[in-house]
């Protein structure tokens, strides 16, 4: 077993580790050098921020831009509406994942293929192209500027039922089969067995979900109009898009843009942080599923 070792390690020569270790590096450079730039621009004088080119230190330090954010644009607001609607959509999303995928491994289950391939066929199909009929059915129930258009669409994921239904299955079906003898319901055995040996994928498909959701910008664009219910994602674009001569209010500077990228960023390291454990246990073992 140790000769086995050795020789795997060994397996690289001298260049052709170099040539990896510069490859990593390269694209270390490639993801970490733009989010700097975002960190020194929101950090500068509006005047430094303005000057053209990627900025790696500072001319003058400043934390005007977060503080324009917060005054002038009132960003605490649509960050508020996103972090309740994501959290709440993505909360229901998971639960609604877990029943689907749980349905989906009962062998009793008629046209379980079928169904199966139908939740994969929906994976297919770009969101983009249904943002019309989505518009449509939400205006004629009466759910466009609310709440409760944000949280409802989008609450079901193909993507996600496939992923808990992958983690369910590495649950020996014959325990589920036993506890049915012993009298046990299904609610039961699926929060007492099934749900607590799938935290990493409960884990996984959250934040998965979280993301997409608080980075979303074509839904709120189709659904919201009222700027009381914006969200990060559409103040962001509304601080970016040259639009003085409509609204009549002031281009946000460079560093108020860049401010404001940060704050949109900081919920989703904290959550990865948070849940980096059981996101890498989940993504490793759905790709020894897959």
């Amino acid at each position: 077993m140790r000769k086995q070792k050795k020789s795997l390690r060994n397996e690289l020569n001298v260049p052709q580790k170099a040539v990896m270790y510069l490859v990593l590096l390269v694209i270390v450079l490639i993801m970490a050098l733009p989010m700097w730039n975002v960190i020194v621009v929101s950090t500068s004088s509006r005047l430094s921020a303005s000057q053209s080119g990627i900025k790696l230190w500072w001319d003058s330090f400043s934390l005007d831009g977060y503080e324009y954010v917060f005054t002038v644009t009132k960003l605490l607001r649509p960050f508020l509406n996103s972090l309740f609607v994501t959290t709440v959509a993505t909360v229901i999303q998971v639960i609604l994942s877990s029943f689907a995928g749980y349905v989906l491994i009962q062998k009793d289950l008629p046209f379980r293929g079928l169904i199966t391939s139908f939740v994969m066929l929906t994976m297919m199909i770009p969101g983009d192209l249904t943002l019309i009929s989505i518009y449509q059915v939400n205006k004629q129930l009466g759910l466009l500027n609310s709440y409760t258009g944000l949280i409802m669409n989008g609450l079901i994921s193909g993507f996600s039922i496939l992923l808990m239904r992958n983690y369910f299955t590495t649950v020996p079906y014959s325990m589920a089969e036993a506890a049915r003898l012993d009298g046990a319901g299904e609610i039961r055995i699926f929060a007492k067995m099934f749900l607590p040996t799938s935290l990493p994928g409960l884990a996984t498909v959250f934040f998965m979900e979280y993301v997409s959701k608080w980075n979303s910008i074509m839904l709120p664009a189709t659904l919201i109009t009222d700027q009381d219910l914006y969200t990060l994602p559409l103040m962001l674009k509304s601080m970016i898009q040259s639009d003085s001569s409509v609204s009549g209010t002031a281009i946000a500077p460079d560093n108020a843009v860049m401010a404001a990228i940060i704050i949109t960023t900081v919920p989703l390291l904290l959550i990865y942080i948070f849940a980096q454990k059981y996101l890498l246990e989940g993504m490793n073992l759905g790709a020894e599923k897959g």
